[in-house]
Order: structure tokens, then C-alpha cells, then sequence
């Protein structure tokens, strides 16, 4: 019951911000922990920049565990993070599978920042068609999309699923070689150095608070 309540909460801060928070975008911070100093973390960027990160008193947190293929099922609500390719599809870059209590989280599109006119889609797999046998042609832009599995089919070790979200829906190639992991309950005890961690985080007057966090369990890089 704790771990459904948590992710639940968790689900509503990823949907929700302060609101003297709401007129700024969120800041994303992607990298592993240095230093812990209370209520404040200490965070390396990839581009290898170390930035002070406060928690915020609710801040929401989940793990993010290994997984593959098999996570991701007929029902399924996932995420997830893909290029576009030559003749409007999508090409997965990596998938994260939600549990049943963050079902729905984030339902819609907008931007992302993987690239020149990336987006975030979240949505629900209502349908799916045969992938082509091979890599697929990545463009320069990404988006994520989360949607729940509805069906996917396999062929020649890619499957191609069918999401669908309020006003619009996507078609995404999921290509056998990336990566794809599941979220879980999580807390503060995950957050010490060396994890490494995914970080929506509000600014203000320089300082970044973050809102909501996952973590990598047993050395696994978020690949949001």
C-alpha cells in the first residue's frame, strides 16, 4: 500500500508545479550525485558541470531498474524517449515502463530537450503495425512518449507500437539494441554519491529546487 501511495504521488508531481514555479519551464539536470549535504545535492552533469541541487520538503522520487522486452506487454504504460524518421515515424531511443499506479501520468505532447524540436508525449497504445528488419533512419529532433501497450507486433528484432494520447497519436519503432528499464517506489535513501539520477528541478533566483527525481538502482543511468 506505502509503495502504491508513493508512486502515486510521485505520478501527481510529475504533473504538477508550485505555483510560483508555473510561468517557468522545468530545468532538467542529468548525472550522478557527488556530494550529499543535507537537504542539498551536489550533481555532475554529462557535460561535466557540478551543479547544487536543493529537495524540495514533498520532492517525489522513484527507481529506475534494469529491464527488457518482456517488461513490456499487451496493456503496458510506458514511456517513451525517440527521433524522428523519414516518413513521420518515431524511433525509440530508450523505454521506461510505468507501474499501475502512475498509469496516465503526464497524458499529452509537449516539448522536450534532446534536440532542435524535440517533444514529450505521453499517451496510451491503442493499436499496432509490423516494424521493418533493420536501423532505422534517425533525425535530428526527439520526443518522449508514454502510452499504455495496447498490442506490438516484432519483426526482424524491432517492434513498432501504437500510442495514442488526447488530440493526436504516434507510431514508434522500438529497435532491439536500446535500452529499457521500469520505475519503482523510491525515497531519499537512494539519493547518496555516486547514483546516478534524472532531476526535474524548478529555478528561481539562481537556485534550482528539485520537484521530483529517479534514481538509477545498481548503477543503471536513467535513459530518460
Amino acid at each position: 500500500m506505502r509503495s502504491a501511495l508513493a508512486l502515486a504521488g510521485f505520478a501527481l508531481a510529475l504533473s504538477s508545479l508550485p505555483a510560483a514555479a508555473q510561468d517557468k519551464p522545468p530545468q532538467h539536470v542529468r548525472g550522478d550525485i557527488t556530494a550529499v549535504n543535507g537537504d542539498t545535492l551536489d550533481v555532475r552533469t554529462r557535460a561535466g558541470q557540478v551543479v547544487h541541487v536543493k529537495l524540495a520538503d514533498n520532492v517525489g522520487v522513484a527507481k529506475v531498474e534494469e529491464a527488457d522486452a518482456s517488461a513490456i506487454a499487451d496493456g503496458s504504460f510506458v514511456g517513451i524517449t525517440a527521433v524522428p524518421q523519414s516518413g513521420g515515424k518515431l524511433v525509440a531511443k530508450e523505454v521506461h515502463v510505468f507501474p499501475e499506479a502512475m498509469r496516465g501520468t503526464g497524458e499529452g505532447h509537449r516539448p522536450w530537450d534532446l534536440g532542435a524540436g524535440s517533444s514529450m508525449t505521453n499517451g496510451a497504445v491503442s493499436g499496432m503495425s509490423a516494424g521493418k528488419a533493420g536501423a532505422a533512419k534517425r533525425g535530428t529532433g526527439s520526443s518522449m512518449t508514454n502510452a499504455t501497450v495496447s498490442g506490438m507486433k516484432k519483426s526482424g528484432g524491432e517492434r513498432t507500437l501504437q500510442l495514442t494520447y488526447k488530440g493526436g497519436e504516434q507510431t514508434v519503432v522500438v529497435p532491439s539494441n536500446i535500452p529499457i528499464v521500469k520505475l519503482g517506489p523510491g525515497d531519499r535513501s537512494l539519493l547518496k554519491p555516486g547514483a546516478h539520477v534524472f532531476v526535474i528541478a524548478t529555478e528561481e533566483n539562481g537556485t534550482l529546487t528539485a520537484q521530483r527525481m529517479m534514481v538509477g538502482e545498481g548503477g543503471v543511468v536513467p535513459p530518460m
